[in-house]
Formats: structure tokens, C-alpha cells, sequence
């Protein structure tokens, strides 16, 4: 009997016909292959025909443990060839735990712009100064000039990765025309937009109104200049609550992180774990925190047209919070404000290296390279002072 041409939609995981030779990995949105413990992928699930082209392509040279090459004979690198391959580069990179799932949603939103604008057939090496500049126009037009700044450095990137790995013969040439916006243009807009600041009656009114597990996370970003992405994949095991200590590298750069915990956090933390629902995916049962749809606060979804869309609940639920209480008047004013404000009154107790310690930010410095670690007495300082601030009267 000859094979079914009868295609599936890209939400579904059959396959196209019973002897199709890949598999599909839902949690990826990927058509892949296994080999010696190894996870090859060849496409979104959305496009099983080419996924099927691209694994006869390619597979002769993945048995043989090679790199199949980048350019098809004679057609040269196309942008749906580099998209391809750096997708599935920064793929690898998210399933060991190097790169965030909201980081990866983000490269594969820039190959998207690339493709749509260029189109897929487009080869890269034709690619001109000029097709840049029209580019970035059309990435600027409806944004700020902090979110391009965020596009074309991500499209850098991809470009980038075509010369490091000699997908092409020479650099990508965009001159001057594919420029970040200038560093004053920020500053500007940065100004504009006021100060993404909380003050400590706005705080209190926040965590008082907050139920679980919301007043946890917020303590959490109070407390410690927790972002969005850190209180999402904070595990269990990181905490040491009868210490009152929380070690959790910051997810975005490695860096480690000690922080201590007010008794108010870890009250709150106590309490939101034991409420916490049971976890729907295996990877996440060591959480301390969970949707009511037993899910990651933050996370990346794969929609049935093969996008990755970013989940942010926390975002949502915080937001909604500061609308109830009437403190969203100011632009900007999210729950990443929480580690705006810590870096900002931490700061006052006058120990800089203590505060960066606490939030995870990368020491470049040549002490930052000899220093092995900071006492508990100085990290404790920082958070003491926060905790001043935010509740004058407590002892």
C-alpha cells in the first residue's frame, strides 16, 4: 500500500503517515529524531514536509557523528537555512538548562521578523546595507526605541551565527545602516517614561493585598530583587527556610546568588508551598510555585501555527493586582519594578558589591574576578536596609 498523503495540523503530535521516520516533541513544537542518546530536530511540526527533506538531507551525516553542511549545492545559504539552524543551536542550549525559555521565545520571535521580511528563499549572502536599512525602519515603526534596541540585538546574533560557524563565506554586511539605536536616544526615553519605582506604603499595600502565592513572590522580589523568570523557576531545593537563606544562580546569567530572608518571606513561602497544586509536567514538580492549571507562571507555549508565545501569568496577575489598588498611574510600573526598587534602596546602605551579589548582576571588574566570595554580614546588611525601608517600625 502506498503512504498517506494526509497532513496533521501543527498542534498535534500523529504522524503524517505510520512509517514517517521522525517523531514529533510536542514540548519543542520539532519533528526530531533520536540516535545514541542523542535529540536531533528537523522543523516545526507545522511543516512535516519539509522537516522529512530536511532529515534526508541531513541524516546521512548525523550517523556518521558530522556536521551536514549548512548550503544546499549550488543555492547557497537562505534565510530559512540560518533560521533553521540557529533555532535548533538555541533549542539545545534551553533542554541543558543554558538558555531561558522567555530568551529562547525571543530568538525565535527575531528569525520570524527575518523570514517575514526577507521571505525564506532569500539568500543570505545578498543580503545589503541598504536591505538593512529598510529593515530597521520596519522594526522600528511601532515601537520604542528600548524594544528595538532589544530586536536588532537579537538579529545580530543570528547573523553573527552564520559567519562563526562558516555558514557563509564572509560577515554579513550591514554597515552603519543596521545600527542600535544611540545610547543618548535610551537615556531619553528612559527619562520620559519616569522612574519604575514603588515606594513603601505602595509595597506594604501591595503584599497586603496579595494572596498566595502571589505575597510569596512578591516577598521574593522585595527581599531579594527577584525578577519575573527567577521567581518561576525558583526550585524547592534552593531554599533553606530554617536558616533563612535562598542560593539560586540568576537563570539569565548564571551568576550565583546567597540572599538572606526576612521571616516575613519565609512565612510566606512556607505557607505558599503548602498550598501549592501538584505539578502537571514531571520537569516542574520541584517548584515552589504553580499556576491553578498546575504550570510554570512563566513560560513558552507552542501555538498551533508553530509560534513560541510567552505565558507570563505572574505578570497578568501582578498588573491586575495594581489596578484594584489604583497604583498603575505611571508608566512601566510592572512586578520586575520590585527588583527596580531593591537595586535602588539596597544601594543606600552603601556597599555596591553586596547589592550586585544579591541580584545576580556579572561583576566584569578585576575585582570581580579575584573575588571568591562575600560575608553573610554583608549581604545581610543589604536586605536589613531594604526591610528598614519598607517597614520603619519593625524591629
Amino acid at each position: 500500500m502506498g503512504k498517506s498523503t494526509r497532513t496533521k495540523s501543527a498542534g498535534k503530535s500523529a504522524k503524517p503517515y505510520p512509517e514517517f521516520p521522525l517523531t514529533a516533541h510536542v514540548g519543542s513544537g520539532q519533528w526530531c529524531k533520536k540516535f545514541r542518546g542523542d535529540s536531533f530536530y528537523f522543523g516545526p511540526l507545522a511543516d512535516w514536509k519539509a522537516a522529512h527533506a530536511r532529515f534526508e538531507r541531513e541524516w546521512p551525516y548525523r550517523i556518521q557523528g558530522k556536521t551536514p553542511p549548512a548550503i544546499d549545492t549550488g543555492d547557497g545559504l537562505t534565510v530559512r537555512d540560518l533560521c533553521n539552524a540557529f533555532i535548533v543551536h538555541k533549542q539545545n542550549r534551553m533542554q541543558s538548562g543554558e538558555l531561558s525559555a522567555h530568551s529562547y521565545a525571543g530568538y525565535f520571535r527575531a528569525c520570524e521578523s527575518l523570514i517575514g521580511y526577507f521571505g525564506e528563499q532569500r539568500h543570505v549572502s545578498d543580503l545589503r546595507p541598504d536591505d538593512f536599512e529598510r529593515f530597521r525602519a520596519h522594526l522600528a515603526d511601532g515601537c520604542n526605541v528600548v524594544t528595538l534596541l532589544s530586536k536588532i540585538n537579537r538579529i545580530r546574533v543570528v547573523l553573527k551565527f552564520a559567519s562563526d560557524n562558516e555558514m557563509v563565506d564572509r560577515p554579513v554586511s550591514y554597515s552603519k545602516a543596521f545600527d542600535r539605536p544611540a545610547a543618548k536616544s535610551i537615556r531619553a526615553a528612559r527619562n520620559d517614561a519616569g522612574e519604575r519605582m514603588f515606594e513603601a506604603d505602595e509595597v506594604r499595600r501591595i503584599i497586603e493585598a496579595s494572596g498566595q502565592p502571589l505575597k510569596a513572590m512578591v516577598l521574593l522580589g522585595i527581599n531579594c530583587g527577584f525578577g519575573n523568570t527567577d521567581v518561576s523557576s525558583l526550585p524547592q531545593s534552593a531554599l533553606d527556610l530554617k536558616g533563612g537563606w535562598v542560593e539560586f544562580p540568576r537563570p539569565k546569567t548564571a551568576v550565583k546568588r546567597r540572599v538572606p530572608l526576612w521571616p516575613e518571606t519565609v512565612a510566606a513561602l512556607k505557607a505558599a508551598i503548602a498550598t501549592r497544586p501538584p505539578a502537571r509536567n514531571s520537569d516542574d514538580a520541584g517548584l515552589c510555585f504553580l499556576t491553578s492549571r498546575r504550570t510554570r507562571f512563566v513560560r513558552v507555549k507552542i501555538s498551533k501555527t508553530g509560534k513560541h508565545v510567552t505565558i507570563n501569568s505572574l505578570s497578568r496577575r501582578f498588573e491586575g493586582l495594581l489596578d484594584r489598588l489604583t497604583i498603575n498611574g505611571r508608566q512601566g510600573l510592572n512586578f520586575y519594578t520590585l527588583r527596580h526598587v531593591f537595586e535602588t534602596v539596597g544601594g543606600e546602605s552603601r556597599d555596591q558589591i553586596a547589592v550586585d551579589a544579591c541580584v545576580g548582576h556579572v561583576d566584569s571588574s578585576m575585582g570581580g574576578q579575584y573575588r571568591e566570595r562575600i560575608s553573610d554580614e554583608r549581604l545581610r546588611a543589604v536586605t536589613d536596609h531594604v526591610r528598614r525601608w519598607l517597614w520603619p517600625k519593625r524591629k
